[in-house]
């Protein structure tokens, strides 16, 4: 099965939320996933890992945004975080989960494959 390679564009937490959905999907069914989070998205790898809507999806039994993170990371989901948008949001590596590799654009794109599927979000 060719791998899901996301791009998540914003720092809009539900974006996130569905691609990490369609990650973790696409995940089960067999394929490799990397996850993109370019310029204004890593501002939601920022402690406390927390969305506006948290409360809405706990009232319905469904994860918030970091227990989701969490779950793709122990999945084997692939997030990368740009390295251009760290320093845009004034954050550290340092306060990143390890398992979140540092990448740009070409990098991403370099890697995608001649069979991957790419989705912006």
């Amino acid at each position: 099965m060719p791998g899901l390679n996301l791009i998540v564009l914003s720092d809009d937490a539900e974006r996130l939320r569905g691609a990490l959905v369609l990650a973790l999907t696409q995940m089960a069914l067999g394929a490799q996933v990397r996850l993109f989070l370019q310029l204004d998205a890593v501002r939601l790898l920022a402690p406390p890992l927390s969305a506006p809507r948290d409360a809405d999806h706990a009232a319905h039994g469904l994860p918030g945004l970091a227990a989701l993170i969490e779950e793709a990371l122990d999945a084997g989901v692939s997030v990368i975080a740009c390295q251009s948008g760290l320093a845009l949001a004034g954050l550290d590596v340092s306060v990143l989960d390890p398992r979140i590799t540092v990448g740009g654009p070409l990098s991403f794109m370099q890697a995608l494959g001649a069979d991957g599927q790419l989705v912006t979000i």
